[in-house]
This record gives C-alpha cells, sequence and structure tokens, in this order.
C-alpha cells in the first residue's frame, strides 16, 4: 500500500504505521527518520540538510524532496510506504503530487486520523521516552509504563519526558497543526484520496485502513 498518514501529534500514527508494515512488507518513512539517516550516511544531500539542522533551522522544502525522492526509489519501497506526519502544508503536498508524479506512483489513500484533544493531551502528558539515544523505547506511564524505578525496560536508562511533551508544549503544537496542516484535509478530499477514521483503537484503524486500500 501507499500512503499519507495525517494526523495531530499523539493522533497514533506511528503506531498504526508499525502495524501496518507488518501486515503487508510496506515501510513507514518520516521526515524525522530520513534526515537522520541522510546525515548519517554523509550523503551531499544530508551534509546539505546538516547544515541547516545543526542551525536550528527547518531544512527547505526542496532539499527534503530530494532526500525523499531518492528514499522512495529504495528497493524497499518496491512494496509500498506509510508517509508518517509528511506532508506537513500545503506546499509540501503539491511538492509531493509532482515527486509521485516523476516517479509513476499513486497514492491509494490518505488516511487522517481524528482523535479529540482531551485523548491527545492525555497520551502525551503521560508518555515516557528511553533517553538512551540507540534505544528510544516508548513507555505510557498508564498503559505501558516503565520499571518501577523509571528506567527503561530494554536497557536500563531512565525514560524521560521530552520537553515537547509537556501540556504547553503540546498545546502549542496542537495550535501549530490546526493551522499549518489541518488544511491538508480539504487538499485531499479535493483529491478524492482522503479517508477520516474517528476509531481510538489502532487494531480497528488498521483494519479500517485495510479496507480502504482494497
Amino acid at each position: 500500500m501507499r500512503i499519507v498518514l495525517l494526523g495531530a501529534p499523539g493522533a497514533g500514527k506511528g503506531t498504526v504505521a508499525k502495524s501496518l508494515t507488518d501486515f503487508d512488507g510496506s515501510v513507514q518513512i518520516s521526515t524525522g527518520d530520513i534526515l537522520r539517516n541522510a546525515v548519517k550516511a554523509g550523503s551531499e544531500l544530508g551534509m546539505k540538510a546538516k547544515g541547516f539542522m545543526e542551525r536550528g533551522e527547518l531544512v527547505p522544502d526542496d532539499l527534503i524532496m530530494d532526500i525523499m525522492e531518492v528514499r522512495m526509489k529504495e528497493p524497499d519501497c518496491q512494496k509500498g510506504f506509510l508517509l508518517d506526519g509528511f506532508p506537513r502544508t500545503i506546499p509540501q503536498a503539491e511538492a509531493l503530487r509532482k515527486l509521485l508524479e516523476k516517479i509513476g506512483i499513486k497514492l491509494d489513500a490518505v488516511i487522517n486520523l481524528d482523535v479529540p484533544t482531551d485523548v491527545i493531551l492525555d497520551r502525551l502528558t503521560t508518555r515516557r521516552t528511553c533517553s538512551n539515544p540507540d534505544c528510544q523505547e516508548i513507555y505510557n506511564i498508564k498503559s505501558k509504563p516503565p520499571k518501577a524505578d523509571g528506567t527503561c525496560i530494554k536497557c536500563g536508562s531512565p525514560a524521560v519526558q521530552r520537553a515537547d511533551e509537556t501540556e504547553d508544549a503540546i498545546t502549542k503544537r496542537l495550535a501549530t497543526y490546526n493551522e499549518k496542516t489541518a488544511p491538508l484535509i480539504d487538499f485531499y478530499e479535493k483529491e478524492g484520496l482522503l479517508k477520516t477514521i474517528s476509531s481510538l483503537s489502532s487494531e480497528e484503524i488498521v483494519e479500517q485502513v485495510k479496507a480502504a486500500v482494497k
């Protein structure tokens, strides 16, 4: 399958994407991952991106699209891909459409995960992440807690609350999402690709996604 996953921070895009990769071998692609991998690989595009990232600046859309094109042409994408949290803006969506036309690929669907704000706040403020950069295991103090002493079950490093997952930070992230990313819902609805799913169960969402792309 070739789909875009839309949804506010904490909507469950990553969880759903992982389940779908297990289902049919499609690969999960996020801009954060491909940028970090390009930098780590030391490619020409990665080095360009590194400069922006080290200065704390946003990586320009044209550079992101160049890196995205390289990623989508890799062999593991032949089975399909799940774009997790990308595109984030209308210009990015338009650039993605041009890129897909260029490489001869069509999207099967754009899935919008519609989750109430109170649920998102609860999910993210109770999330904890392993502080070991080589582990990064995700926990939730309610549904999947770390060890009793607050350390990671896998590696023993402290499981911490990220700075962008306090209630104040999340409220700001949601405001940014509503301003810049939510307009993509109308964009893809006009393209005839949008399916909105309101379920809070990741298992149910996965089944609905499978049905949408058949």
